[in-house]
């Protein structure tokens, strides 16, 4: 008889190792995520993208608010697994859910650790320059991804990569090597590798704020800025009169101006933003209340921006 398999999982990059188990010889005997929560403007309750799958596939579903209830942990001890898979769930598991099954609990976790432990590895990656990030496979303890490693398969960090065409290419290699590692797991065939904790960084849960730009960095930085937090929260910066979020940015290594950081001008054809060292050439971006829109479409609208200074007012 195949594995027993509890998932833990709730956003878009869970949904690739959710389905991978799916259409796996294991027996997926119950799905938890997150509760329902209000998005967008109408902030309508909804949906968290691994509840969809669940239901499409007709599994068992648990959305507690907590792991910590006597309740929810008797429930899930009663589906007896042999193995509990977490993917991005959300909430820390403590030692009395650690401890239902045979084999313990897995994570998929998007980095290399012990580099990015956290909810937020794959912006942290891009903001700092990594030439590479990847996928663990972890035996989880207490701590905050501090468990040792089972696997890890790297990827590079292309210089068109943003938060979300990252995540989405780590989110299918985790799928392929949580398949991969699995059968080695559970014959007890793998030893899992302490994490040196030497060599450990933090990449905790993104806040809105951080999104501001700081056109006193320079530009390098400021464009993995904008590629690391695209589409969530997404970069920004005040305008003359609202925000104005930067979707798109392109480096301009041969572009000198002693404009003060902030500076919006044109030249060569292009809208450029001066920074603390180099300038940036605005490509797309979005107005307060607009569509998202090119430089240019945004000068026709506000031709006053033009040798403003963005972020100042």
């Amino acid at each position: 008889m195949s594995a027993k398999i509890i998932f833990m999982g709730t956003p878009d990059f869970a949904v690739p190792t959710l389905t991978a188990l799916i259409q796996s010889d294991y027996n997926l005997v119950a799905v938890v995520t997150q509760p329902d929560r209000p998005s967008g403007r109408g902030q309508r309750l909804t949906p968290p993208p691994v509840k969809q799958v669940a239901q499409a596939a007709g599994l068992k579903l648990l959305q507690p608010p907590s792991l910590k209830g006597e309740a929810t942990v008797a429930e899930l001890a009663a589906l007896e697994p042999d193995l509990i898979v977490v993917a991005a769930f959300g909430q820390i598991l403590r030692r009395n859910v650690l401890t239902l099954p045979l084999y313990g609990c897995i994570n998929v976790h998007a980095s290399l650790l012990p580099r990015w432990r956290g909810a937020a590895p794959v912006v942290k990656a891009i903001e700092a320059g990594d030439t590479e990030t990847g996928i663990t496979i972890m035996q989880m303890d207490e701590g905050l991804d501090t468990g040792p490693i089972i696997a890890q398969r790297a990827i590079p960090i292309r210089s068109d990569h943003t938060g979300g065409t990252l995540t989405a290419e780590l989110a299918e290699l985790g799928a392929g090597l949580l398949l991969d590692v699995l059968p080695l797991w559970l014959a007890g065939k793998i030893r899992p590798q302490p994490q040196n904790d030497e060599l450990a960084t933090l990449a905790p849960r993104l806040k809105k704020e951080e999104g501001a730009i700081d056109w006193r960095r320079p530009a390098v930085e400021i464009e993995r800025q904008v590629r690391a937090f695209s589409p969530w929260p997404g970069a920004f910066t005040q305008g003359l009169r609202d925000q104005i979020k930067i979707w798109a940015v392109e480096l301009a290594p041969h572009l000198t101006t002693t404009a003060l950081p902030g500076t919006l001008f044109r030249q060569e054809r292009g809208i450029y933003v001066a920074t603390g060292a180099g300038a940036l050439r605005l490509v797309t971006v979005q107005p307060a209340g607009k569509k998202v829109m090119t430089s240019e479409a945004m000068l026709n609208g506000q031709p006053d921006l033009l040798n403003s200074r963005l972020g100042t007012m």
